[in-house]
């Protein structure tokens, strides 16, 4: 056993600058090296948040990633890129760039191409890292360049049909790959589905297991090198099956290594490096347990995926203050269950998040009528398609960034056939900590052009439940967005309405100026018409859109006949957005009415402390709206005035 490290000596992992410092140090200084990094995750996460379960569980396995490659001449690409904390940190991106993780000016929570030369290839959602590194091995090939592509995928990207599609196009595009299997049987929730029982069992079959790691024995025990792997694989192929079935990924034209321990650093370097000299594809199938060095995330990896801020010692999440409302999810979650307890027919549907989208009520109270369909969002919509053929009626809860995946199965699947599909998007707008992979920034512009859709959003949480409501008792495809975190505290009517289709409601009158707003919007437009009014002794109405798809056009037409300016608002970008909506509305009447729109400008938008700190940045803070529809009045009055004369 390695002696306690001294707590007086410097920290070696404040000695990393980047992957030469790794190589440098002694096999003995790497389990030191991988508690250090334990250490600074917990101590960074439990004040900022993040993704440390799934950092926690690839500890070593990064490390010797490191050992045995070289970055940025050999590419790493993560899956997700939800467990690339320990590259950061590897790869010189420690001290305080790390320690302000997610908050602006610090590390990206994702691998991200302009943070560092080392991040091959950016993401944020599940499935991308085979394909991709695919794409790059097939490159290296064709420029005649020796570089190694490792993907590390987690067990729950193999549930996505975009990596069992890149799986079948390995043999056929290159003969340099290494695939890491990262098993952890977690994606954010437990993993379902056959493919998650079929590498259970892989992992835990003895005959197997002995079979391979005594035959993968005896070749290793000869020097490393081209021409044994080329008799090792020789065998393999005029043997086939013969002792025992392949692996589903030999079948795929992957060689299988493992299970390995990924906790064990000297396991892990030796099967890398004979992956290093394979001359065909390989999959190496790695064993780790999710948020290991912190018991309460390994108690509740589901919690600890992408955890709030938490105590470190206690593992117990920082309690929002005394009366904060609950949030949007949680009110969604526990309405869907209302309705779900009066109607058998109505089933709430998620892609491995149903604790994120509040599904986790449904799936506790009214199991039958839950379903996690893992992180497989085209199969979701389509599922639900079909269920709604049969008289069910399904409700998607669906990240906004996530339903972007399944936009074809939205067009062709759901809405071409008018069938009575509800979506809820969670984290319409903003997502700040995560950054531009996890904004909500684009539903509208991707659905309002939809046949078919009614498309939706709040201004508070009374109005989500009767949206809801709503959405389930039209017949054909709703969508309703709403942000992230908490909502108002407007209390929830014991009986919700049904709102009318396509009708705005006017919040307050104005002569002047008239703010179309959405959402959470809504409540900002409030505010900045008292102030106009307090200072400018300008008369400015709110209207509550509600629907963006219809719009309510007979009272929009109606303002803009007798009302000066209008201005609209929403957490939305620009373009092809719900100002884009009203624009078209007065173009078609041909109604020259002024039109102030403000939204998030035709940009990635970057990761941020919060959404204050990130609607400063982009001229979107009040302060910022209050002076820009301010002087749009006040050009607009002296054309008036100088029209007059």
């Amino acid at each position: 056993m390695n002696p306690p490290p001294d707590a007086t000596a410097p920290r070696l992992l404040d000695a990393i600058r980047g992957p030469a410092d790794v190589k440098a140090l002694t096999l003995a200084q790497l389990p030191q090296l991988a508690q250090e990094i334990r250490e600074e995750l917990i101590a960074v996460t439990s004040r900022n948040g993040g993704h440390i379960g799934p950092n926690l569980g690839v500890v070593e396995l990064t490390i010797a990633l490191h050992r045995v490659f070289t970055t940025p001449e050999d590419q790493f690409v993560f899956d997700v890129a939800h467990q690339g904390y320990v590259h950061k940190l590897l790869t010189g991106r420690g001290g305080d760039f790390f320690r302000k993780l997610r908050q602006s000016g610090g590390a990206s929570g994702f691998l991200y191409r302009a943070e560092s030369e080392h991040d091959s290839f950016g993401a944020g959602h599940a499935g991308t890292a085979l394909s991709a590194a695919l794409g790059m091995a097939t490159a290296r090939d064709l420029r005649g360049s020796h570089e190694h592509v490792v993907a590390v995928c987690g067990d729950a990207a193999f549930t996505c049909g975009i990596t069992l599609e890149a799986m079948n196009n390995v043999v056929s595009s290159t003969k340099r790959l290494i695939v890491i299997l990262n098993d952890n049987e977690w994606s954010i929730a437990k993993n379902v589905g056959a493919i998650s029982h079929y590498l259970n069992r892989l992992s835990t079959s003895p005959t197997y297991n002995k079979l391979h790691h005594d035959v993968e024995a005896f070749f290793r025990s000869f020097p490393t090198g081209v021409e044994m792997n080329r008799v090792y694989h020789k065998w393999k192929r005029e043997t086939k099956d013969f002792f025992v079935e392949s692996s589903l990924f030999e079948k795929f034209g992957l060689r299988y290594l493992g299970p390995v321990d990924g906790h064990n650093i000297d396991a892990l370097v030796k099967n890398l490096e004979f992956a290093r000299h394979c001359d065909v594809p390989v999959l190496i199938h790695v064993l780790t347990k999710k948020g290991k060095g912190l018991d309460a995330a390994i108690d509740s990896p589901e919690k600890f995926h992408g955890a709030s801020p938490y105590d470190p010692v206690t593992g117990e999440s920082r309690k929002p203050a005394p009366g904060t409302p609950p949030n949007y999810q949680d009110v969604f979650g526990k309405a869907l269950v209302r309705f779900a307890l009066a109607d058998p027919l109505i089933v709430g549907i998620t892609g491995a998040m149903p604790s994120g989208t509040g599904l986790a009520h449904l799936a506790a109270d009214v199991p039958r009528q839950f379903f996690d369909v893992g992180i497989a969002e085209e199969h979701a919509v389509l599922f639900a398609a079909g269920l709604a053929t049969k008289g069910i009626k399904p409700v998607c809860a669906i990240y906004s960034t996530f339903l972007q995946r399944a936009y074809d199965q939205i067009i062709h699947d759901v809405a071409l056939q008018n069938l009575p599909v509800t979506f809820c998007l969670d984290r319409a707008g903003l997502s700040p900590n995560d950054g531009p992979t996890h904004h909500g920034l684009f539903d509208l512009a991707y659905l309002r052009c939809v046949p078919n859709a009614t498309v939706m959003q709040p201004k508070d949480e009374d109005e989500l439940v009767d949206m809801l409501h709503t959405g389930l008792n039209l017949g054909s495809p709703a969508f309703i967005r709403y942000p992230r975190g908490a909502a108002l505290g407007v209390p929830i009517k014991e009986r919700p309405s049904l709102l009318p289709v396509g009708h705005a409601e006017v919040l307050r009158e104005g002569s002047n100026i008239m703010i179309w707003a959405l959402g959470p919007m809504v409540q900002d437009a409030l505010k900045l018409a008292a102030r106009l009014e307090a200072e400018e002794n300008v008369s400015v109405g709110v209207v509550n859109a509600r629907f963006v798809k219809p719009l309510d056009r007979t009272l929009l037409l109606s303002h803009a006949a007798c009302i000066p300016l209008l201005v609209t608002m929403e957490d939305h970008v620009i373009a092809g957005g719900f100002g884009s909506a009203v624009l078209e509305v007065l173009q078609e009447a041909d109604c020259p009415v002024a039109l102030e729109r403000i939204g998030w400008p035709d940009k990635f938008v970057e990761h941020g402390s919060n959404v204050e700190t990130l609607r400063a940045a982009y001229g979107l803070a009040p302060d910022d709206i209050f002076r820009r529809i301010l002087d749009r009045w006040r050009h607009l009055s002296n054309e008036r005035v100088a029209a007059d004369v």
